[in-house]
């Protein structure tokens, strides 16, 4: 159902994310953290890459290890892990992932794990939602998203509604998922509210939480990328601001310690 309602059908996210590790030349280990369904780490390992997939979720493991062989996949929880001193010549975080850390402790906690998992001069890569995006603008908390997808021949639809928790520092969504199964014997349609949140980091907190880590900060900017409107393409280079509602990073790891 993930992948039925935020498709990528041309694999921008992982294409993207190989055009980095490309350009700044990163080795062949590559873990994807928060891997989910598996789709962007097979398209690494289908640009020649030797992949692990990681995330918290058994369920998204085991469609992952079906739907999109190649990887190694296994479960690790980002704000913590330990997969190998040195064992990766990058880390890709991509689709807002690194913002389940929602805590500074938790932030501290998956930026010293890269540290440990990465060689020396290693990449992290990631992509995700700007935080400076929402000071002063509430275009995306005014009003509900809806959309409308199929899946395994049911109709669903999904209600999203987001809200700023400005001490926590958190961005809160409340998703109402209703599937119309065709069953009236319950008086309608079946529904499931599901709850998240993502930390809104800013450009600036950012640079210093990669720095206190030991990562020399090569790209910061809201675009072009993967989510981006207009999308990235092929060969285009990063822009130079961070004010729009995405956030991409390249940092390299110079400290080990």
């Amino acid at each position: 159902m993930y992948e039925a309602r935020f498709p990528d059908p041309d694999r921008l996210a992982g294409r993207w994310a190989e055009d980095c590790l490309r350009r700044h030349a990163a080795g062949p280990r590559v873990l994807d953290m928060g891997c989910g369904t598996g789709r962007d780490a097979a398209q690494l390992h289908a640009a020649g890459r030797t992949v692990t997939g990681a995330d918290l979720s058994e369920a998204m493991l085991a469609h992952a290890r079906v739907h999109h062989p190649g990887p190694a996949y296994v479960r690790a929880d980002l704000c913590g892990f330990d997969l190998g001193r040195a064992a990766f010549d990058a880390v890709v975080c991509l689709d807002s992932s690194l913002l389940y850390c929602h805590t500074n402790d938790q932030l501290d906690g998956f930026l010293a794990s890269c540290r440990r998992a990465l060689a020396p001069g290693g990449l992290l890569v990631a992509e995700m939602r700007n935080g400076a995006y929402f000071l002063g603008r509430t275009d995306l908390l005014d009003t509900p998203s809806d959309n409308a997808f199929s899946w395994q021949g049911t109709a669903y639809r999904s209600t999203t509604t987001l809200s700023v928790d400005r001490t926590a520092q958190l961005l809160r969504r409340t998703r109402v998922w209703t599937a119309d199964d065709g069953d009236e014997g319950d008086g309608g349609p079946s529904s499931v509210e599901q709850r998240s949140a993502w930390r809104l980091l800013f450009p600036q907190e950012l640079r210093h939480f990669l720095a206190a880590h030991g990562f020399e900060v090569l790209e910061l900017h809201d675009g072009p990328g993967p989510r981006t409107e207009p999308p990235w393409r092929d060969g285009q280079l990063p822009g130079s601001t961070t004010d729009a509602d995405r956030l991409h990073v390249v940092a390299r790891l110079i400290s080990s310690h």
